[in-house]
């Protein structure tokens, strides 16, 4: 079984936004976009979602931070991989302000952004980091972090990492696997409140 990797383009923001709002989600009721866009409607969050990958402001969720996998033609993983010297907080809510959310998204990216760390910003971030069902186990996302490393590095990068939930359990088996370690972990009350986690762990690789 033959996979290729491709860079996202803007024909993909379908794509993208099913592959966001399951990574988002981690195996639990309510990612970070169903409380931004506060709504159930999987339906409204996908077509937010797709406007959110074209947006002028170039956020992480922008398509162009986006390797696709790709067997047989078929779209199977995503990774995301963006600088956060360019892709900064600011950025995302400028974002979110262009697919018009209002200020109902002050406070939830209040509590994420005090429920974080103080990235480095020479290192590149990881995120999104997602494959179909039926999918696993074959390759998909080794393929999708050899690209993204090797590109990382002719850029100069030598650190990557990402931020996963404390007990998102298979997105932490998975970095692991890849040959992420745990750096540092923070555990605040207003995330569990809002998110049934207890907080946030950094993860790295030295590549």
């Amino acid at each position: 079984m033959s996979i290729s990797i491709k860079q996202a383009t803007a024909d993909d923001a379908s794509f993208l936004a099913q592959m966001i709002l399951e990574s988002s989600r981690a195996g639990k009721k309510d990612g970070l976009f169903d409380i931004l866009f506060e709504t159930d409607d999987d339906k409204v969050i996908l077509e937010k979602l797709q406007m959110l990958t074209t947006t002028t402001a170039k956020s992480y969720c922008h398509y162009q931070n986006f390797l696709i996998a790709q067997i047989n033609g078929t779209n199977v993983g995503t990774l995301c991989s963006y600088e956060p010297r360019i892709a900064t907080k600011e950025t995302f809510v400028a974002a979110l302000k262009e697919i018009n959310c209002g200020d109902e998204i002050n406070k939830p990216l209040e509590v994420v952004y005090n429920c974080s760390f103080d990235t480095n910003k020479s290192r590149l971030m990881f995120d999104f980091m997602e494959e179909l069902q039926g999918f696993l186990d074959v390759g998909v996302l080794k393929a999708l972090m050899q690209k993204s490393l090797l590109t990382a590095r002719l850029k100069g990068y030598r650190i990557a990492q990402a931020i996963v939930e404390i007990g998102s359990m298979e997105a932490e088996l998975l970095y692991k696997k890849l040959g992420f370690e745990i750096v540092e972990k923070k555990e605040c009350e207003e995330y569990r409140e809002i998110f049934g986690r207890p907080g946030v762990m950094l993860m790295a690789i030295e590549f």
